[in-house]
């Protein structure tokens, strides 16, 4: 198509002999090849081979955060025993506003701001900044060392293990993960994957620690080295943002650009009949 505009237009060049022409055409000829231009970087790992990559960094163990809701179900030989520690993981129902639908509340144990959940029996434990396996040993241990229950079992579940995935993405929003274990590819496919206005060479992470401190990363989805990268599994409460390549803008300006173009270009052939017949 461009070609053929292209010919066209030195075509006219040629029967109207007008040296302005030509220098116009050019320059509009740039325009559309400037906008039929394939977008750079919009494929994951392009010069990756096949092979095995070893898993140098281990999946990170996260660490329990204000605010997070925690399931901590407790069983043993003795079910009647182990009941009064797992009611708070009961779910409830409650009547809408409306009082036309029935909704059912996920409860658990809540992190309050200082830190601290309260556990039936034992009372208030400090937990910020454990893992679920230090707090695993920790209750077992308190429940054996009190005499509470015989042989206890104790698993912990995180119940809003979320990530947000931003910018150029197809749904960006808040997803919310049954598992701990969440790659940054799995993120951005339940944001419906990178557009082609994304920049897949720049995705920013953003990282909260328990103290509040925030971690600014910017993670190269072209390069290899992603997949054995301490940040390609996330952590809950992780932030992305996909940066904008400027395509976007330049399809706009484009589709802006593209009326005015064939409005000069009607009055161009019209001046030059003009002058011809002149």
């Amino acid at each position: 198509m461009i070609f053929t505009i292209q010919r066209a237009f030195e075509a006219l060049y040629c029967k109207f002999s007008r040296s302005g022409v030509l220098y116009f055409c050019y320059f509009i000829f740039g325009l559309f090849a400037a906008s039929c231009s394939t977008p750079k970087n919009i494929n994951y790992f392009p010069e990756i081979k096949d092979q095995t990559i070893a898993n140098k960094m281990p999946i990170p163990e996260v660490q329990i955060q204000i605010n997070d809701l925690l399931s901590i179900i407790v069983s043993s030989s003795s079910a009647e025993a182990s009941a009064i520690f797992n009611a708070p993981n009961e779910s409830s129902s409650i009547m809408s506003s409306a009082a036309t639908s029935i909704n059912t509340l996920t409860v658990g144990y809540l992190v309050n701001q200082n830190g601290d959940i309260q556990f039936p029996v034992l009372g208030q434990i400090h937990v910020l900044g454990m893992t679920k396996f230090q707090l695993t040993t920790y209750l077992t241990e308190k429940m054996l060392d009190k005499k509470l229950l015989i042989d206890p079992i104790v698993t912990i579940r995180y119940l809003n293990f979320k990530v947000s995935v931003l910018g150029e993405v197809s749904r960006p929003g808040v997803f919310t993960t049954p598992t701990e274990k969440l790659s940054i590819l799995e993120a951005l496919s339940f944001a419906g994957d990178i557009t082609i206005y994304g920049e897949r060479n720049d995705v920013l992470l953003i990282r909260e620690n328990d103290k509040g401190e925030k971690l600014i990363k910017h993670l190269d989805l072209t390069k290899q080295g992603i997949l054995s990268s301490q940040f390609f599994y996330l952590k809950s409460n992780d932030v992305l943002i996909v940066s904008s390549n400027g395509g976007r803008l330049a399809k706009d300006k484009n589709s802006q650009t593209i009326p005015i173009f064939f409005a000069i270009l009607s009055f161009l052939i019209v001046a030059i009949s003009q002058i011809k017949f002149n």
